[in-house]
């Protein structure tokens, strides 16, 4: 898969969410949080269905890698192996129930997964990142990956002191530039509310002094010593007006005597 034939999609995610805020789909769908007291509206559904093709040829050939490797050192590998159809159970059980949304506040990644041995059965995993804690989203590729067209998306979290390790890694996303477009607009658009909010309370915070000071109730302490100010000013400029008119009488009547 190449990433550049998202072109296309890529610009009609950003026109969706620019526009209507809400996920390019026929109807809302929401992803229910056990960490949030609400449900949440998903903005952006990733797709894992057109890479499973290829993850699955990409993990198989990385443990036959490693199977031939210990049949070296071991003879380990031959019991890996055996133990490959097995293997690819598990993986297409895994990637086929892979679930990543982009909602109004969180990233959420929902996955079952089988244990090594499917007949005692199943680990259950939900991460949500809070997008006020996303630093960045970065879209890595190795070398092996790229010979099958495998992507790999990690969550980056703001902290300097947190570890890489506590990144959230995801493989196998078919549009990998998508996801990452829909998390930074949305983003985009919390800091853009965020900042108008602020405005406004500003705003509206200015509009209330204004208006205690033009009507004829209380005033605070502040109010008030900026008003006795003003009558001070007031009244020294009356007081030097009044010694003017009264010098430039006393020299209008010397003129005339």
């Amino acid at each position: 898969m190449d990433v550049n034939n998202g072109g296309v999609e890529i610009d009609q995610l950003e026109q969706g969410l620019l526009v209507s805020g809400f996920r390019p789909s026929d109807e809302p769908e929401y992803a229910s949080s056990g960490n949030l007291d609400e449900e949440d509206l998903v903005l952006y559904a990733a797709s894992f269905e057109e890479a499973e093709e290829n993850f699955v040829k990409y993990q198989t050939a990385v443990w036959v890698l490693y199977s031939l490797l210990l049949i070296l050192a071991w003879g380990i590998g031959i019991v890996m192996l055996l133990y490959l159809p097995i293997r690819r159970h598990i993986l297409l059980k895994d990637f086929r129930s892979r679930k990543l949304y982009v909602t109004s506040n969180a990233i959420v990644y929902k996955v079952t997964k089988p244990v090594p041995f499917p007949c005692f059965g199943v680990l259950r995993k939900e991460k949500h990142i809070v997008l006020p804690s996303v630093a960045d989203i970065v879209i890595e590729q190795g070398y092996l990956q790229s010979k099958f067209g495998v992507y790999s998306v990690r969550i980056e979290n703001i902290g300097v002191r947190r570890p890489a390790s506590d990144d959230v890694k995801i493989q196998g996303i078919a549009n990998p530039l998508a996801f990452r477009k829909a998390v930074m607009l949305r983003m985009s658009n919390m800091r853009r509310q965020a900042l108008s909010r602020q405005s406004s309370v500003l705003e509206d915070s200015s509009n209330v002094s204004q208006s205690k000071l033009l009507s004829h109730g209380s005033f605070n302490i502040p109010e008030l010593v900026i008003l006795q100010k003003l009558g001070e000013v007031g009244s020294s400029v009356k007081r030097v007006q009044t010694l003017v008119e009264g010098q430039h009488r006393q020299t209008s009547s010397g003129h005339r005597d």
